[in-house]
């Protein structure tokens, strides 16, 4: 695993550079990986418990809206996570991004293209400090995300009795919806597809 997970390998599978401007809404997320004590880790954020949040509670990566102010998709996933989680990638090893993504809330007509751009962290694994949007940042293994064992079907009760695929990590969370079509292209990509369908 720790061979596809090198910063090497998945440089050559991602998309080099920034996303083209968007013609509408935008918003850019930072998918940081590194090695943990069990092999290569990645950082998800679990949102705060909101009312009229349509992504209340939910895993993600770090990240949001464009800001005007932004130069780029780059610019936004950095910012972002500087302000989630007082983590500054600006010298991180930016390895590439996957494909733009079309999100909004599920049930409704807002749509906004979403950049995912990977970076890798060298050392220690780094202090956070989550803000008020942000319940917890959760470091999970990709041996965990690869384990069909942990592949679930899962309710989310705003959008009625449907289920939708998951994955259950640490502490009864589940990365699903756009975080997990974000997942699904990067290990595509790395010619290890996750066996959980959409």
């Amino acid at each position: 695993m720790d061979d596809i997970f090198s910063p090497e390998v998945m440089e050559r599978a991602l998309t080099p550079g920034v996303a083209p401007p968007a013609d509408g809404p935008s918003a850019a997320v930072a998918a940081v990986i590194r090695t943990g004590l069990s092999g290569a880790e990645m950082l998800f954020i679990e949102r705060s418990s909101k009312e009229g949040d349509p992504w209340s509670g939910q895993m993600a990566f770090p990240g949001g809206r464009t800001a005007a102010s932004d130069e780029h998709s780059l610019a936004t996933a950095v910012r972002e996570t500087k302000e989630e989680l007082d983590l500054d990638l600006s010298e991180s090893q930016l390895l590439g991004r996957l494909s733009d993504l079309e999100g909004g809330p599920r049930g409704t007509r807002q749509r906004l293209r979403v950049t995912p751009h990977l970076f890798w962290l060298e050392g220690e694994r780094p202090v956070v400090t989550p803000n008020h949007e942000v319940a917890a940042a959760v470091w999970v293994p990709v041996t965990d995300l690869l384990d069909d064992a942990r592949y679930i079907q899962y309710p989310y009760p705003a959008l009625g009795a449907d289920l939708w695929p998951g994955i259950a990590v640490e502490g009864n969370r589940v990365i699903w919806g756009l975080t997990l079509r974000m997942l699904i292209d990067l290990f595509e990509r790395l010619d290890r597809p996750l066996t959980i369908g959409l």
